[in-house]
């Protein structure tokens, strides 16, 4: 019998976290807004319902197909392993979430695929809308990788989906503006990804943009000693350098974006330094 779930499951999680996220950050926020939240909250919303469509033509269709042809074939590499039962499907969540932070790490790498995931990172301030702020172009060439990781790993359609269902808890909790107890946050960030940690990788500058790309599990940066924690939240200034201008965050500006010529986006209008030195022990404490 083929593993079956509400269709209304997932945005009702979606919907339910996001909403918890954005009372909590309304109450308890990180930084100071640059912004007005509802124009860049709608601007979100716009730009992620093209992205869902996207994935709704594209990537459902082919990926859950797949999934179900691995459990068919026998295929892949949880499916060779000595595991069976629930230990087969949490080792293929765990390698989902793993394989993802290679995805994540290509999306800053090669220059093509930086082009829309650009999009996601020019917001100019940081909160539980921009966790579902990612160009459709984007969404359109996961689906290729998310079909890859599916067919590698022999991730059954019980793993997708519950794989899927966390990551978007996860991505919503650390996107959003939400100010934990440091003390709290420092014991959470050796597993999980924080607000505080999420909030270094948005910083616009460079250095801290390429480091913490995991997207559930904090223990993948920590591996790849891509980790970096000992950066004060009131020294970081979210966005990238060239996009600081609110005429160039524009919903037909960020949706053309990946097509047309673009300047340096790490040169400032200031002459801002595009890096920032600090402590060479990455996996410092986490600053308030």
């Amino acid at each position: 019998m083929s593993f079956q779930v509400p269709w209304w499951s997932t945005p009702l999680v979606v919907l339910g976290t996001f909403l918890t996220m954005l009372a909590i950050e309304t109450v308890r926020p990180l930084r100071k807004a640059v912004e007005p939240k509802v124009r860049r909250v709608a601007r979100n919303f716009a730009t992620a319902g093209l992205s869902f469509a996207v994935v709704s033509l594209i990537q459902t269709p082919v990926v859950l197909p797949l999934s179900e042809w691995v459990v068919a074939k026998d295929f892949g590499f949880v499916r060779l392993s000595p595991l069976s039962g629930p230990l087969r499907l949490l080792l293929a969540i765990l390698l989902l979430d793993y394989t993802l932070w290679f995805w994540h790490w290509l999306n800053h790498r090669v220059p093509f695929f930086w082009r829309f995931h650009l999009v996601h990172h020019i917001d100019r301030d940081l909160d539980a809308s921009t966790a579902l702020r990612f160009h459709f172009g984007e969404l359109a060439l996961s689906a290729g990788y998310r079909a890859l990781q599916v067919v590698v790993i022999g991730a059954e359609p019980a793993a997708l989906w519950i794989w899927q269902t966390i990551l978007f808890v996860a991505i919503l909790f650390h996107h959003s503006n939400t100010r934990l107890p440091l003390g709290l946050e420092r014991v959470v960030v050796r597993f999980v990804v924080t607000p505080r940690m999420h909030g270094i990788h948005h910083s616009d500058r460079r250095n801290e943009t390429d480091s913490n790309w995991s997207s559930i599990l904090s223990i993948w940066d920590t591996l790849h000693r891509t980790m970096v924690l000992n950066v004060p939240q009131r020294e970081i200034e979210i966005g990238v350098p060239a996009y600081q201008e609110p005429s160039r965050v524009t919903l037909g500006r960020i949706l053309a974006l990946p097509f047309r010529s673009r300047p340096d986006d790490w040169v400032s209008a200031d002459g801002r330094p595009a890096t920032r030195a600090h402590d060479t022990d990455t996996l410092a404490k986490l600053e308030a």
